[in-house]
């Protein structure tokens, strides 16, 4: 079913600002498939305002199939985590069927800047960056340290499990390259040991905190890929080469580095995570991001998708293989 999300959201505005709120803005962000992101406004009649930001899936959500968690699921986390101290933006409202919105949620808006290229080399931000790996990883050691809310069903991923998931897609999609070919054997031979099993983020980069130039870390966004696996799983994803932003120096996305991540960790009460741990995961995060490139290329070559977006990214997948590269000869 088509939903109107601007004819929706004065109803909206009004049962969150109580009698006589108005909408007094809004303003679709972004949307991929499946998602849409709204921010808006509620002016109440002491003419108090609140900027808000709306989530909704904008297509029909499958649990089965999909890797992504309900948000229902998603605004139960946001919760839990911010009651374990670590920065998520505050959940307002969780809607249902009397919002008209179909599956969605609401949060406060927080302040600052998502955008990673700008948070790397914007003047703005000179004087935060030296600490953002380790906030980074104070923050990731309290999402560790949160037990899973009941409201949130999670799917569990290990790294032979997701290497042998990856290797399966790029088969299918007969490409040929050879630095993927031999990191997918590389890690098949050189898989970590497993470890304790918690709750992760699931996308915790560059690109999904928003920064404050003041403060840093002001809020981490975007939790639908939070399931339960290996804490060095998220520790590795933000040194991913493609969440630098034209910063290779700085492996910890592109403003910091490994030893200040880990630091900030353990210090927050993560357990202690080696920097060869880290970077197997890294390698493989690597290696997932570059079959994914290679998927959105394809689709746009095969015609399923007409959007130039998708051949754009499809060209990072170089991004990964020079990460690829530089792993593998370091002897990860």
């Amino acid at each position: 079913m088509t939903v109107d999300v601007l004819a929706a959201l004065p109803k909206l505005a009004q049962r969150l600002g109580g009698e006589g709120a108005v909408l007094a803005a809004a303003e679709r962000l972004s949307g991929g498939a499946s998602m849409e992101t709204w921010a808006f406004a509620v002016e109440t009649l002491k003419g108090e305002r609140r900027d808000l930001i709306l989530r909704r899936r904008s297509a029909p959500f499958d649990p089965d199939t999909s890797r992504s968690v309900s948000l229902a699921a998603e605004a139960a986390l946001i919760e839990a985590v911010r009651a374990r101290g670590a920065p998520a933006a505050p959940l307002v409202h969780l809607c249902d069927a009397q919002d008209g919105l179909g599956e969605a949620h609401v949060t406060a808006r927080v302040s600052g800047e998502t955008l990673g290229r700008k948070i790397v080399s914007d003047p703005r931000f000179e004087a935060v960056r030296p600490k953002l790996a380790r906030q980074c990883g104070e923050i990731l050691a309290q999402i560790h340290a949160t037990p899973v809310p009941d409201a949130a069903v999670l799917k569990s991923a290990d790294f032979l499990g997701e290497l042998a998931r990856y290797e399966e897609i790029y088969r299918a999609s007969g490409a040929e390259r050879p630095v993927l070919e031999l990191a997918f054997q590389h890690l098949k031979k050189h898989a970590p040991e497993p470890a304790p099993l918690t709750l992760l983020h699931g996308d915790f980069r560059n690109g999904n905190l928003m920064i404050d130039p003041q403060i840093g870390v002001a809020a981490v966004l975007d939790w639908e890929l939070s399931h339960i696996g290996d804490p060095a799983e998220d520790l590795g994803w933000i040194c991913v080469n493609s969440w630098r932003f034209g910063r290779p120096d700085r492996p910890v996305g592109g403003f910091g580095d490994y030893a200040d991540l880990l630091a900030g960790y353990e210090a927050a009460g993560g357990r202690p995570v080696t920097l060869s741990r880290l970077r197997a995961w890294q390698a493989l995060g690597s290696l997932k991001w570059g079959v994914m490139c290679l998927m959105m290329y394809q689709s746009w070559a095969g015609g399923l998708e007409a959007s130039v977006e998708r051949p754009m990214i499809g060209r990072r997948v170089s991004e990964t293989e020079v990460d690829l590269v530089f792993l593998l000869e370091a002897g990860l």
